[in-house]
């Protein structure tokens, strides 16, 4: 498994997609946003699901949490049952999220990338892509890596995705 983690409009889905195309053995690519998209009408903006604050703040409640618990099961028995997978994530909690994701992976060969981008460039990302609450990006540009340990990490702000994924496809065994 390779973990992207990296704020709103940092570049992980770039990258995945890159990846899928430049490693030579077919990959899969899942991600948090495909978890938040496959969640029922009750489970968004309310206090026990997912929350968007009109700053750009995102609240997850314990609905969420065990639907996520639930998630990353189903993903990390794909990854045994041999699917290759790159997964894409927003480390909410910094340190705490991956050691969540790590219980979850136990066991798993998995390559740690962070994905850095400079608030102001993920910012105007933000801007474009026209799908996001306004600040999410600036928010979580670097409080996502607050205490994450990495093998690699990669800066979208000064290297292209598919160069960002070319490098990251060094690192796989």
């Amino acid at each position: 498994m390779i973990v992207l983690n990296g704020g709103s409009s940092s570049g992980k889905t770039g990258i995945a997609r890159c990846l899928k195309a430049v490693l030579p053995q077919p990959w899969i690519s899942l991600g948090v946003d495909d978890l938040v998209d496959a969640l029922p009408p009750g489970l968004l903006e309310s206090g026990s699901g997912i929350a968007f604050g009109s700053g750009g703040e995102v609240e997850v409640g314990e609905g969420f949490r065990k639907i996520e618990v639930a998630w990353m099961a189903g993903v990390a028995a794909m990854a045994r049952a041999g699917a290759r997978i790159v997964f894409d994530d927003v480390f909410l909690g910094g340190a705490a999220s991956q050691e969540r994701t790590r219980t979850q992976l136990a066991g798993l060969e998995v390559l740690w990338v962070g994905v850095r981008c400079a608030p102001e460039i993920a910012a105007g990302r933000e801007i474009a892509r026209g799908d996001r609450v306004g600040g999410m990006a600036a928010l979580q540009a670097t409080a996502v890596h607050e205490g994450v340990v990495y093998d690699l990490e990669v800066d979208t702000g000064t290297t292209e995705s598919i160069d960002c994924a070319r490098v990251i496809a060094a690192h796989v065994s």
